[in-house]
């Protein structure tokens, strides 16, 4: 059995729940209980269930509610002892001494550093609570115990808070922490949290807001000032004191030790010579550490062994960096080098901070990571970086932290660097590392032939290794049979000794062994941009059976020119892929082939991506309208694959659209563009923006209108998403003048329904009116049920914000009705996020928030970004106006969170009018105050008489002439 006292007091017997009786029989089981098996007597439980005033027939009474006690719980469970009765249960049977034994072995990780396991543990003893513990039992001993489970749980939350702003989740913290401080308000702990998260989250403006509140409401309530610790803190904040970046400075070592990251990949086992270069290193590594920041760059061509020297080099300085080594590759010779921002968020998680701690800005990023690494000893190892711009963001400024920087550049214009210039090897290192390799009893008794290989390899460390391994793996081979196979290609190798050529010289050798098979898929298959390919998309390339491909692809795998990067998923070298390309370009494949390789990654791609925006926008034929399909794709039973499937190819499509964005493949590259749109909520606005505008140029200069337009309309898309009205209307007339030329059946629908909502948020109803409406008939001539939703969706935000909410609550129901789909897709979530505005106008409040509820449970599953903290965003206007702010403010907080990664700064603006608010009707008016002065910062850059009204609805409340929490909404989807 079970039983519950942190909510109502329950009783189960494996999952069915037992009746517990009247308020008196569950306060009499609660004190029992409560008192964890030891025996209480008649007088005391009289005394708990009824005070020092009991009824004259209290003793039968209680008598009576412990026989019918018995006749629910298992025999001899509730037993009578010394003229009283105690309660005899297995250990562990009540959540209240479950949420003991947890909290205890969260404090006991906690003492050791193990700060993440002892959240979930805070976490999970807190999710016991269900509602007010002991809730609607009577008598003075349950409030007494109320009032003491009520404030443990207060102080496991700030418990809990406390570790998440030492694990660097700030953002998070303020969220929970603000409804937490307006339900609490004399708090001074749970404000002194809440000051600390804001001014990590760098809101230094609303930290103090919060100090001016607090020291306001004690003088008003109790007539004394905050505590010490609350005024150090301010003073502290109003001197941007740094030790304030990680208040858990007396346990950083046992933060390090838990969060240790050792990234180095493996040394090499038969790494030969560069002594002078090693020795040279290990002195400038181990000088580091307390004095001055290292930086070495190893520059040089392309196979001369700059990683394998930077990472023996690293394992060897790693006693002195105890707290870990990281390591990127930078892809700086590839078509698309590591973005620093990206390189920044993999190192932020590799030192423990969660996916929704890491800020979305390249300088932001830099800065948290600087933060993340004072007082730690770390070394970096930056590999194939493309250029010092590059690295910049991702040197440690932190002294006892080192770099290591390979490139093939010099980095003269990296400040502090010492440049390491590394050449080909002598030839005897060539000789040694040739001798490790291939075996020295090998190499002995053809020292001349030796000799020969090496020296044909160019001394070039790749080309020896290649070679070496070629021959190791042939025990039939002696090595003269390779000298000799080397002999017809020395005069190139000559000809090729500085730069890739040489490399490729070398790979040559191996090239030459594969199958034909083996060796079409190398060069094919190298074709493609992108960081990777699937293997449906390879199989699509090569034209074969998926069992096939995967058998050769694995087999390249084997011989090293190709990387399993995920299973199911390859890679090339940067070197390989050079090298594919180039033998593709010879006589191996003509261009016809190759183009038809691409092409058919390029049809593969746009078969499943129609497929998915089928799915999940059901009833929408403008995919009927694209470029014709010549070539199958993946097909889904499940919507949520079909998700999964996008997210993953998203840079690999984006990749091959902007890749084939010229000639005879044009028009299709942005069809795959116009049909992948919805991975722009997701937060992939600056590649898809890029490729979109590079399809842009070359349809122009094709002089092809469709293209042209369609891809007028993705900019359009992006413009949107973004919040950059102005910039989407350019794109979105110059597409409607391009769809009203050619009768574009795409854009000609779906432009006026841009230009509409464009309006729409623009508070230009009539036009908004107008476009949806030519929209609306549009999707009618077309037969289109998802565009008529679409349309019906916007035209019931127009209705709301005109006060026409019947009209506007009707419309959206049609929308609904006119998807006619038991999926959750995007598009019910939009028309459910429709009504629920709708009827929120219409005064439903709970009905509308069921809507909201719906849609943002859409949108989050689909990690649709926008429409997540739309909803949230909803959700907490709602909940202000209808008198709940400090859910409006939880809400609101979540919303800020989730639109700082995508939305723009306008959207981010309305949500602090929100929150500003709802901070104002809780009596924190400074930090409301703030709030609104950020959001009149967006709003000045708002032009017309919406920037006005804005504005000076902004000045009223900042002013104190004006608390209407009117101006500064917007419909926004």
């Amino acid at each position: 059995m079970r039983f519950g006292v942190l909510g109502p007091v329950r009783a189960w017997l494996g999952a069915e729940p037992l009746p517990t009786g009247s308020p008196q029989q569950r306060a009499l089981l609660a004190t029992l209980l409560l008192r964890g098996g030891r025996t209480a007597t008649a007088a005391e439980l009289i005394e708990a269930l009824w005070g020092e005033e009991p009824p004259s027939q209290a003793l039968a009474a209680l008598r009576t509610y412990a026989s019918r006690l018995r006749k629910v719980l298992a025999p001899g469970m509730l037993a009578s002892e010394s003229g009283g009765y105690a309660l005899h249960i297995e250990d562990g049977s009540v959540d209240v001494t479950v949420a003991q034994r947890l909290v205890t072995d969260a404090e006991r990780l906690r003492s050791v550093g193990e700060r993440t396991q002892a959240r979930d543990m805070f976490n999970k003893a807190l999710a016991l609570w269900d509602g007010e513990s002991l809730a609607g039992v009577p008598g003075p001993h349950a409030e007494d115990q109320r009032v003491r489970l009520e404030e443990w749980r207060l102080q496991l939350i700030e418990t809990r808070m406390d570790l998440d702003l030492e694990l660097g989740l700030h953002e998070e913290a303020v969220s929970a922490l603000t409804p937490l401080v307006v339900a609490h308000p004399l708090r001074e702990r749970s404000r002194e949290l809440l000051m600390l998260a804001l001014y990590r989250s760098g809101r230094q403006a609303e930290a103090l807001a919060v100090y001016a509140d607090t020291r306001r409401l004690l003088a008003d309530e109790l007539g004394v000032e905050p505590r010490a610790t609350l005024r150090d803190l301010q003073r502290r904040i109003l001197a941007a004191d740094s030790t304030l970046e990680d208040v858990a400075a007396p346990r950083r070592e046992a933060r390090a030790s838990v969060v240790r990251p050792l990234q180095l990949p493996p040394k090499t086992p038969d790494f030969t010579g560069r002594s002078r270069f090693l020795h040279d290193l290990g002195e400038l590594l181990a000088d580091s550490p307390g004095t001055v920041l290292a930086i070495s760059a190893l520059a040089a061509i392309g196979g001369v062994g700059k990683t394998t020297l930077a990472v023996h080099a690293a394992h060897q300085a790693r006693p002195g960096f105890p707290d870990g080594q990281l390591y990127v590759d930078l892809q700086g010779t590839g078509p698309r080098p590591t973005e620093p921002e990206t390189a920044l968020g993999a190192f932020l998680r590799a030192l423990g901070t969660e996916d929704s701690a890491i800020p979305d800005s390249l300088e932001e990023r830099s800065a948290l990571y600087r933060s993340v690494l004072n007082g730690r000893r770390v070394l970096v190892l930056l590999d194939n970086a493309r250029d010092a711009a590059q690295v910049r963001p991702l040197i440690p400024s932190t002294e006892g932290c080192a770099t290591i920087v390979t490139s093939r550049i010099r980095m003269v214009d990296l400040a502090g660097a010492h440049l390491v210039d590394l050449d080909v090897m002598s030839p005897d290192e060539a000789l040694q590392l040739f001798t490790k390799i291939v075996g020295g009893e090998r190499v002995r008794t053809e020292h001349r032939a030796a000799l020969d290989v090496v020296a044909a390899c160019g001394f070039l460390p790749l080309a020896i290794r290649i070679a070496a391994s070629r021959l190791a793996a042939r025990r039939t081979w002696t090595v003269s049979v390779l000298a000799a196979k080397l002999s017809d290609e020395r005069r190139r190798l000559d000809e090729l000794q500085a730069g890739d050529l040489a490399v490729k010289a070398t790979f040559e050798m191996g090239y030459g062994q594969l199958d034909p098979a083996q060796a079409r898929a190398f060069r094919l298959v190298g074709l493609a941009d992108g960081p990777d390919i699937s293997l449906a998309a390879a199989a699509a390339m090569l034209d074969q059976s998926h069992d096939d491909s995967e058998e050769t692809l694995e087999s390249l795998v084997d011989t090293g020119f190709l990387e399993a990067a995920a299973p199911g998923r390859y890679r090339y070298h940067d070197l390989t892929r050079l090298y594919a390309r180039a033998c593709a370009e010879r006589d191996e494949e003509s261009p016809g082939e190759r183009r038809a390789a691409l092409t058919r990654l390029l049809d593969f791609y746009l078969a499943t991506a129609t497929g998915v925006y089928a799915v999940e926008h059901p009833g929408d034929r403008s995919v009927e309208h694209l470029e014709p399909l010549r070539y199958p794709g993946v097909e889904f039973s499940y919507l949520d694959d079909a998700r999964r499937w996008l997210a993953s190819e998203a840079q690999c499509i984006l990749a091959c659209a902007r890749q084939l964005a010229h000639g005879s493949e044009l028009r299709r590259s942005i069809d795959l563009l116009w049909s992948v749109k919805d991975i722009v909520g997701s937060g992939n606005v600056r590649q898809y923006q890029d490729t979109a505008a590079v399809a842009q140029r070359a349809a122009r200069e094709a002089r092809d209108a469709q293209a042209e337009g369609r891809a007028c309309a993705a900019l359009t898309a992006v413009h949107l998403t973004a919040g950059n009205l102005r910039e989407a209307d350019a794109e979105a007339q110059r597409a409607l003048a391009l769809a009203v030329a050619i009768d574009d059946p795409v854009t000609s629908a779906w432009v006026p329904y841009d230009r509409g909502v464009i309006a729409l948020q623009e508070r230009r109803y009539t036009e908004a009116d107008r476009c949806l409406r030519e929209a609306l008939s549009r999707f009618r001539e077309d037969d289109n049920p998802f565009g008529l939703a679409s349309a019906l969706c916007q035209l019931s935000h127009v209705e709301a914000s005109l006060g026409n909410v019947r009209s506007a609550v009707a419309l959206a129901e049609e929308a609904i009705e006119r998807l006619g789909s038991e999926a959750d897709t995007l598009a019910l979530a939009e028309s459910r996020y429709a009504l629920g505005l709708a009827l929120s106008a219409a005064g439903h409040i709970p009905e509308a928030l069921e809507q909201l509820d719906q849609a943002l449970a859409i949108y989050q599953e689909c990690t649709q970004a926008l429409g997540e903290g739309m909803a949230l965003y909803r959700r907490a206007e709602i909940h202000l106006g209808a008198g709940r702010p400090a859910q409006a403010a939880a809400e609101a907080e979540q919303a800020l969170v989730v639109l700082g990664r995508v939305g723009g700064a306008r959207r981010k603006a309305d949500v602090l009018v929100v929150l500003g608010d709802a901070m104002e009707e809780r009596g924190e008016s400074a930090r409301a105050r703030t709030c609104w002065a950020e959001a009149l910062a967006v709003y000045e850059h708002v032009s017309g008489r919406e920037g006005r009204d804005l504005r000076d609805g902004l000045n009223a409340r900042l002013s104190g002439r004006d608390t209407s929490r009117v101006a500064g909404r917007l419909t926004r989807r």
